[in-house]
């Protein structure tokens, strides 16, 4: 990280303040540690391993990072163990909105899943009901402590029950309640989406919206079958997509055609930096393909999951990329853009970020600018189109380095795939916006003659190979890759 990038990074008062956007949080694991404590008491569960706020809120976070699903598992048991009562849910959901708030968020997506608090006698409907009021009180108090943020949530089926179908009725039931789409959750290995797919098949004949947990730890083919088979909207976690990206030793960087598929569709990925930590998916904040996702243009979002296994905020997520790329407040409007774009909420009636994205960064930009945004008049982009992708960050690179030899530290080194171009970053950013330098190139087993001029079996032969990673060749071979380079100008947020 250089001197000017250190100059240009938010201070964690910045970043607190600064508006943001949480499309994948858990309402079961985001309670306040004292919460927990006293639903315990309230309710006559006595299974808690401390009744110290302070002690239960270490042993969570030691338990989610301890490497055991085991462990990881029961931290849940006990938070959805003390949400089986209508007051619980309630003050839980409330407690939820205005910490939020409390921290930035100005819009939220919400999720649980119903059909895990109903063993105090409550029906699926009572529990959206109690849910959708202690939202409501949230907002309430958060505009009473001068904050504004709108709740909405998302009904969760879980993938190992056989319950997806009557959750999704449920959400789409509540659509015009608080309840903005559903979701499907729980280990992916084992529990395919494909087994659910009566429930979006029925979502998509009601216009409905609906995400699935999808390439958090099973890998590529979990997020075929969510985009290709099932049509989720949008990816939960979704960071296995880097397995369909390779970067060479020269730095270039190829996309699979499953990768090159969900860059270039635009599908938003739910990322959960800390959360993907603690089940593996990177070893370090440094590590993580953010960086390299966010260089390549792909539609990355940033989420905290369940705040309180891992110890977390939006605020503390966006810190750590500070840290480890070195973002500045341009890369954290972009990504809160990118994120607003991206959320379930009606176009008609916007999130709360829509006005205030542009409004309550632009104070702070003077001194807080990514050296490559391309432009010396400190303006920040106010939706006069998609701004050029030159323009939107980098990873770890100093305003002097040459276009060539971008230094992605943590997200490897991106270079030019074709001849040398020696123009600054500045000039990279003049150029329209519409543009693309991202050239195709034909696999290395595509270098003779087409399929079209092959005999039967030899195209048989071939179409074999290509699916080895699905029961069907469902694109993510990497045999047959997208060859590019990170000075793409393709638009980062549509």
């Amino acid at each position: 990280m250089t001197s000017q990038t250190i100059a240009n990074a938010p201070t964690s008062d910045q970043i607190r303040r600064a508006p943001k956007v949480l499309l994948h949080d858990h309402l079961d694991g985001g309670l306040r540690p004292g919460t927990v404590v006293d639903l315990a008491r309230g309710t006559g569960y006595t299974d808690l391993p401390h009744t110290d706020p302070d002690k239960l809120a270490l042993w969570f976070h030691q338990a989610a990072d301890s490497g055991s699903l085991e462990r990881y598992l029961e931290t849940f048991t006990h938070t959805v163990g003390v949400m089986q009562t209508r007051d619980a849910l309630v003050r839980v959901a409330a407690e939820c909105a205005e910490d939020l708030a409390e921290d930035g968020v100005v819009y939220a997506e919400v999720r649980y899943a119903p059909e895990q608090h109903l063993e105090g006698g409550l029906t699926l409907e009572e529990v959206v009901e109690a849910v959708n009021e202690g939202f409501r009180q949230g907002e309430r108090r958060a505009r009473e402590n001068g904050h504004r943020i709108r709740v909405g949530a998302l009904l969760t089926a879980m993938r190992h029950a056989a319950r997806a179908l009557e959750i999704a009725e449920l959400a789409n039931g509540y659509r015009d309640q608080g309840v903005v789409g559903f979701d499907i959750a729980g280990a992916e290995a084992g529990h395919p989406p494909t087994r659910h797919l009566d429930a979006f098949e029925y979502l998509k004949r009601e216009n409905n919206h609906f995400t699935i947990h999808a390439g958090e730890a099973f890998g590529l083919p979990s997020i075929w079958q969510a985009l290709q088979w099932c049509g989720a909207d949008r990816l939960g976690h979704g960071v296995r997509i880097i397995d369909d990206i390779q970067v060479h030793d020269d730095g270039t960087v190829e996309l699979g055609r499953l990768a090159a598929y969900v860059r270039d569709k635009r599908v938003p990925l739910e990322l959960c930096p800390s959360s993907n930590l603690q089940t593996g998916a990177a070893s370090s904040y440094a590590d993580h393909p953010i960086g390299l996702l966010r260089r390549l243009h792909f539609r990355a979002t940033v989420n905290t999951d369940n705040r309180l296994m891992s110890h977390t905020s939006m605020s503390r997520e966006f810190e750590h990329l500070v840290e480890a790329f070195g973002y500045t407040l341009d890369d954290m409007q972009w990504f809160t853009v990118n994120t607003d774009r991206t959320g379930s909420h009606s176009s008609d009636q916007p999130s709360q970020a829509a006005h205030t994205t542009d409004l309550r960064y632009q104070p702070a930009l003077a001194g807080g600018r990514s050296p490559w945004t391309g432009t010396s008049r400190g303006e920040p982009w106010q939706g006069r189109g998609p701004p050029s992708a030159t323009r939107l960050g980098r990873c770890g690179a100093s305003s002097s380095t040459s276009e060539s030899a971008w230094n992605a530290t943590s997200c490897f080194r991106i270079s030019r795939s074709s001849t040398t171009d020696t123009r600054s970053p500045t000039d990279s950013a003049a150029r329209s916006w519409t543009s693309s330098t991202t050239s195709t190139k034909p696999a290395p087993h595509s270098t003779t003659a087409p399929s079209s001029n092959l005999s039967s079996e030899s195209r048989m032969k071939r179409q074999t190979e290509s699916s080895s990673c699905t029961p069907t060749g469902g694109g993510v071979t990497p045999r047959s890759r997208r060859r590019m380079s990170a000075s793409s100008d393709r638009p980062a947020a549509f």
